[in-house]
């Protein structure tokens, strides 16, 4: 079956990278079958017109995708077994939803020219290089043995105790003995999902809200029920109905700038929430990881309840570096020492180094002079992106008061899966609004970062995306 595709020199997308979305859609769309053979490099080469560098490039990330198979003295083929969203080799529906997995793992999969306009990362030229560098070089010298060796279960005790003052600012009562220290956000959910749930029990969980943790929920083999996202907080209304059918043994949140639509709860639905919580007995894990993009401090859900049926999760890898991985939990004692133990047995100690270079950045002035200029840069990205989708015809789900997302529309696109053919040509990956549903259902909706909504890849795709044909 002859390879067909289009090369368009023109269009700014490299073309390595027009080279791989072509021979991608091209096996996807049933026009090939496992086995088939693609052009040698230099026919292909010779073929569209093309060097064969972005040839050898293009089939490298096609292999290393899975899309192709590489046969040492034969040429390349078209895989057997095809990576999962694929739709050859008899895959059933060509909107079916993709495994949790797959998104974050596409986090890092994209080639480095494309656009990540949907990714959760903050840009590399945003963060605070020096500062991280000349803490590294001061721990190197000061406490070599961190390089090499384990943190203390509950990690390390003076950055336990920067946690607890900052926690404090927030109203937040609490020693540093409750104070975990966690390898990310992630590992603290974990613990707490090993901990608190079996298999079979049932959770309310946001929807949309935080894609990798329905996986990681799925994993423990519990049952997720959503509960709607709106502009000041969960939908009260659908989740008293829901506590009429369901006893649900967990509520997890995301308060403060929610990951996706960027809301924060407001006050009168946090104590709602509680009050919930406490008639029908269920604890609240409240997600805090983005408390420091936040200049105008609000109260927190474990601020009302300081503790009682709240454990809040907290950390720095969002914002100081995702590498170092300094995530926290806080609660009661009791809690704690029981998290302890298993983090013990899952994963020994977290990082002494990581912690202690975090310790240096807080300790020397570093990170708060860093954060005041990243939420400057936050704001000032906020606002021009909100602009620049409301000029192109975008509707806003609710122009949040700070952080790193905006969730917006096109009004007529009823899936916003429709959105990545679209961006694709012009050098864009987006994050459609199913990865953040609890079962992938279709969404509308997309995930945009602000810090990338005014490179002219993204302008030039809000444009394209409003012109789409409307749904029938």
């Amino acid at each position: 079956m002859k390879l067909e595709i289009q090369l368009d020199r023109d269009n700014g997308v490299p073309l390595t990278e027009q080279i791989v979305s072509g021979v991608t859609a091209w096996i996807r769309s049933r026009n090939a079958h496992p086995g088939s053979k693609l052009p040698s490099i230099r026919q292909f080469a010779a073929e569209f017109g093309v060097s064969r560098f972005p040839v050898i490039e293009a089939y490298d990330r096609l292999v290393s995708l899975g899309y192709v198979d590489s046969r040492r003295g034969s040429g390349f083929y078209v895989a057997d077994r095809q990576p999962a969203g694929s739709l050859c080799a008899g895959a059933s529906d060509p909107r079916r939803a993709e495994d949790e997995s797959d998104h974050l793992l596409q986090q890092f999969s994209h080639p480095g020219e494309m656009l990540r306009l949907g990714n959760g990362f903050i840009p590399e030229s945003w963060r605070d290089m020096d500062g991280i560098a000349q803490a590294i070089r001061h721990v190197s010298r000061t406490d070599p043995s961190s390089m090499v060796d384990y943190a203390t279960p509950l990690g390390n005790p003076v950055l336990r105790e920067h946690l607890r003052v900052r926690i404090a600012q927030l109203g937040i009562q609490a020693d540093a003995s409750q104070i975990l220290i966690t390898n990310g956000a992630s590992q603290a959910f974990d613990l707490l999902m090993r901990y608190m749930l079996k298999a079979g029990d049932t959770i309310f969980v946001e929807d949309p809200g935080y894609y990798n943790l329905y996986g990681l929920l799925k994993l423990h083999g519990v049952r997720l029920i959503g509960i709607p996202r709106i502009h000041n907080g969960p939908d009260l209304d659908v989740m008293a109905e829901q506590l009429k059918l369901h006893r649900p043994k967990l509520l997890l949140i995301n308060t403060v700038f929610h990951n996706p639509t960027g809301t924060t709860v407001a006050p009168q639905v946090a104590f709602r929430l509680l009050q919930m919580a406490r008639e029908h007995r269920f604890s609240i894990i409240e997600d805090d990881i983005y408390a420091d993009l936040q200049a105008d401090i609000s109260d927190r859900l474990a601020t009302l309840d300081q503790l009682e049926q709240v454990i809040y999760i907290g950390g720095l890898s969002k914002t100081l570096s995702s590498s170092l991985r300094i995530g926290c939990v806080v609660a009661g004692h009791a809690l704690i020492k029981d998290l302890v133990d298993i983090k013990m047995l899952t994963s020994i100690g977290g990082s002494r180094f990581a912690e202690a270079v975090a310790v240096s950045m807080l300790e020397r002035g570093a990170y708060h002079k860093y954060l005041e200029r990243l939420r400057r840069q936050m704001r000032d990205a906020l606002g021009s992106t909100i602009q620049t989708l409301e000029d192109a015809g975008w509707e806003i789900f609710e122009k949040p008061a700070g952080g790193k997302f905006v969730w917006a529309r096109v009004a007529h696109v009823a899936d916003a899966r429709r959105l990545v053919e679209c961006g694709t040509p012009l050098g864009v990956t987006v994050a459609p609004g199913h990865y953040f549903r609890p079962n992938q259902e279709p969404s509308p909706w997309t995930r945009i970062h602000v810090a990338f909504g005014n490179d002219p890849r993204a302008r030039a795709f809000f444009h394209a995306a409003a012109k789409l044909a409307p749904d029938a």
